[in-house]
């Protein structure tokens, strides 16, 4: 009954929105499209603090315009920043160091100006232990006393305190932590200053509506949510088990099996909630469909799942599977498993990097001609591509000290751990040109330092003014080729040829044999490969090179005959129509 009279409230509140204002329908805009994550803290500094914010996302949205379809700004909230953004303590409001919610309106604007959507990260599961909420939970004020997840403790034979169970939190140690004001454990998935809201409050569940729609009043086109599969907790709290084949280590977060803090079916039910409020937003304002795209971890039915309550969940295969030293064979597995998994009528979606994860040159080789690799399948399969940014211009992770490391993951893994644990080196601040700071900021001091090599790897090197090939000119490429027919349209084929040393990719229409096919090879051989593409994938005898990785010294135009293709050492290469390049 409860949640009838929450999803009453809400649309009642959607009506009332729906009387000032409307634009026209549109269609699911983000099916072919390609989605560019901003990391506000490190993509632009307007003012000279070191830190990047607002103003300077809407100075460089005309280079976002110039590779992407969308904007993905992570968090922008009020917050501590022990978490850099994902430590919420007001869900309604702009950290004051990235500006104002005047701001935010600008850069919607302007975006929308563009032809740009934006969409927003959203942290639902948890907030910061500064937030008011839990300041009053903590203090067991109403209506906020449920708020949190709160549990007695148990105690030893000894008379020790100890924490409710044996659940852990993804930062390693326990997840639960003492409140002295409130004499409980409070339980959280990630640091101890981020407590999980409890979502068997309806009165949580109405508060983070209310939230999602404040934002969708201030022009946003949908949202990026974070850890969405930790959302709920098995009422029983009883221990895990050990992980088969998990970490010996105890306290790892590896070594149990999260069968009771994750992938709980009543996360379904809230993320359907919300996809029915927003859709009802878009046909009471006639607005452009709201995109709801979930960070979500786990098996791959439970991933698709959220297909069925009609969200769009993120394909983090391809930066969690796949490696280096991944074989072609691996890389179709990936490909046709999440292809034969999806709902037929919903688009796929392909991640190529994100500020979680070591940037994709570093993990598939900037020198050996493979920084371009990723980006160029996901251009060519079918779906959503979702970069990060200086994924454009093969930006590289940097090498910090210890004495640098601001990522709290890092901080906690110690002067020995940190390098493996540390997200900072993937989130240095963008490299724009070869002056101070990278074009960052004005200020030499930045809140991470600038990678080392920003003076011969940076956007303006790459721009047409220098002439030669580039990532970036890659990139520009690929962004065209997403919006032709035959990407958005053509079936798909997926084959491993060359005695398992080259992936193949093919797209065509069948429907229609006046449209060549476009054809993707990447040799992952080390040395050069002579290839009869002809025989071997029924092609036409001769096509043209749209696009080729930057090392791989091809000709971007050139003709070639189909039966003995050249494919030098880890080059990719895109076969495509003369008339895509007018």
């Amino acid at each position: 009954m409860w949640k009838t009279l929450l999803l009453c409230q809400l649309l009642l509140v959607v009506q009332a929105s729906a009387n000032r204002r409307g634009r026209l329908a549109g269609a699911k805009w983000w099916e072919h499209a390609i989605v560019y994550q901003v990391y506000p803290r490190s993509f632009r500094d307007s003012d000279g603090d070191g830190v990047g914010d607002l103003r300077g996302v809407i100075e460089k949205l005309d280079h976002v315009r110039s590779v992407a379809d969308c904007l993905w700004l992570s968090p922008i909230y009020p917050s501590p920043q022990r978490d850099f953004g994902y430590d919420v303590s007001n869900f309604k409001a702009v950290e004051p160091q990235y500006g104002s919610l005047e701001d935010f309106d600008e850069l919607v604007r302007k975006a929308k100006s563009l032809g740009l959507k934006v969409i927003l990260d959203f942290v639902p599961n948890h907030s910061s232990d500064e937030h008011d909420w839990f300041k009053r939970s903590a203090r067991r004020e109403e209506p906020y006393a449920e708020f949190y997840v709160w549990r007695d403790a148990r105690y030893s034979d000894e008379g020790e305190r100890l924490p409710p169970n044996n659940w852990l939190s993804g930062f390693g140690g326990s997840a639960w932590t003492w409140n002295e004001e409130r004499r409980q454990y409070y339980y959280h998935a990630f640091s101890e200053h981020q407590p999980d809201l409890n979502y068997r409050s309806p009165r949580v569940q109405l508060e983070m509506m209310l939230a999602l729609k404040f934002w969708l009043d201030h022009g946003v086109d949908g949202f990026r949510v974070d850890a969405i599969n930790a959302l709920f907790e098995d009422t029983r709290f009883w221990d895990e088990p050990a992980a088969v084949n998990g970490s010996l280590v105890e306290g790892d977060y590896s070594s149990l099996s999260h069968i009771y803090t994750r992938d709980l079916d009543e996360t379904y039910n809230v993320v359907r909630s919300w996809k029915t409020m927003m859709n009802h937003y878009t046909k009471k304002l006639k607005s452009s469909q709201k995109l709801a795209l979930m960070e979500v971890f786990g098996k791959l039915p439970k991933v698709i799942k959220y297909y069925h309550v009609g969200a769009e969940p993120m394909n983090l295969r391809m930066i969690h599977q796949l490696r280096n030293d991944s074989r072609p064979e691996e890389f179709k597995a990936m490909i046709e498993d999440w292809m034969r998994a999806k709902p037929k009528h919903r688009a796929a979606n392909w991640v190529v990097g994100n500020h979680d994860i070591g940037r994709t040159a570093s993990r598939f080789g900037y020198d050996n001609n493979r920084a371009d690799e990723m980006s160029m399948l996901a251009a060519v399969l079918p779906g959503m591509m979702i970069v990060y940014q200086g994924d454009e211009i093969g930006m590289t992770d940097a090498r910090l000290t210890y004495e640098q490391t601001r990522d709290p993951v890092g901080c906690a893994a110690g002067p020995q751990g940190y390098a493996k644990t540390s997200r900072d080196p993937q989130r240095t601040p963008y490299q724009w040109d070869d002056t101070t700071s990278a074009g960052f900021s004005s200020n030499a001091t930045t809140w991470l330092p600038v990678n080392d090599n920003y003076r011969d790897l940076n956007l303006r090197q790459q721009t047409d003014y220098f002439g030669g090939a580039s990532h970036y000119k890659v990139f520009r490429a690929l962004a065209k080729l997403k919006r032709h027919r035959t990407v958005q349209q053509g079936t798909l084929r997926v084959k491993v040829i060359e005695r398992g040393q080259v992936l193949v990719v093919v797209r065509e229409l069948p429907q229609d044999d006046r449209v060549p096919p476009t054809l993707l090879l990447i040799n992952f051989a080390d040395r050069e490969l002579r290839v009869d593409a002809l025989s071997k994938l029924d092609v036409p005898a001769e096509m043209r090179i749209y696009v080729a990785s930057v090392k791989s010294r091809l000709r971007h135009g050139e003709r070639v005959d189909m039966s003995r293709v050249r494919l030098p050492a880890r080059a990719s290469v895109v076969f495509a129509a003369d008339r895509l390049r007018r």
